[in-house]
């Protein structure tokens, strides 16, 4: 066991052995650290939080009382392997959110990155990768095995489904099923996840000027309508002169799935 002296520990916590715990960490009354748990400079246990599995805990995060981070993966073919799960910096894991380790079949490692908020009862699942700022709202469950991009919202009560990767900068509005791939900048609603335009708000909130989202609107439109399937109307897009964002949808629609993509609808 290795714990800073500059740390805060109430004394009904309890730190198992081999837990490295950081400079300035505050663990509160009632939380568990497992043995294989790091937890960097200035992480926040809030009382009944538990860090279990091999897992590590980024600079200034906050872990709020009943999270459970570093679980069992919720798999019957998990068998008890060596898998981790890697928490980014100043993240803010709220009341009862729950994040799995991988699994040895899916690679192994559950990635969350920086400044990640996860609402009350959201849930990452095995050998997901989760990028930097994204917003998961209260009772969001993501499955086993997605990949969300960066600068990502997930509106309440919304579930993502297995193996679907979400696009950078995307939205998913509340109460949305998603089972198939998001681009990115993509703006997705509906019971069924229907690919109903663009994230307008969040591009101009990135600072993306006008000339920019004009050359995504005139893609996506394309993407919707005219001759041949959508993945021939999006080789047509691929094949001409594009924008940076531009180049970054159809990079991501033309790269590897193994899920088929939302459409314009």
């Amino acid at each position: 066991m290795s714990i800073d002296p500059s740390a805060v520990i109430h004394p009904s916590a309890v730190i198992e052995e081999g837990a490295v715990i950081g400079p300035q960490c505050r663990i509160g009354a009632y939380a568990i650290v497992g043995p294989d748990v790091t937890l960097h400079a200035g992480v926040e246990l809030r009382p009944h939080a538990v860090v279990s599995g091999w897992t590590e805990v980024g600079e200034g995060t906050i872990i709020w009382p009943f999270a459970s981070v570093g679980g069992e993966p919720q798999d019957l073919k998990y068998r008890g392997e060596r898998t981790r799960l890697v928490v980014g910096k100043r993240c803010r894991i709220r009341e009862g959110a729950t994040l799995s380790t991988g699994t040895e079949g899916g690679g192994g490692l559950t990635q969350i990155g920086d400044d990640v908020l996860m609402m009350t009862g959201a849930h990452v699942g095995h050998d997901s990768i989760v990028g930097s700022r994204v917003v998961m709202a209260n009772q969001v469950a993501v499955a086993g095995h997605c990949h969300i991009g960066d600068d990502v919202i997930i509106g309440g009560l919304s579930g993502i489904h297995q193996f679907v990767r979400v696009g950078r900068g995307a939205i998913i509005g509340a109460v949305t099923m998603v089972t198939n791939d998001v681009m990115p900048f993509g703006l997705v609603q509906g019971p069924r996840g229907q690919l109903d335009g663009l994230n307008l708000v969040g591009l101009k909130r990135r600072g993306l000027d006008r000339a920019g989202i004009h050359a995504l609107r005139a893609a996506y439109e394309a993407m919707g309508q005219g001759e041949g399937t959508f993945m021939e109307r999006v080789q047509r897009i691929a094949d001409g002169d594009m924008t940076a964002e531009v180049r970054e949808v159809v990079d991501f629609i033309l790269g590897s799935s193994d899920r088929s993509f939302l459409t314009p609808h």
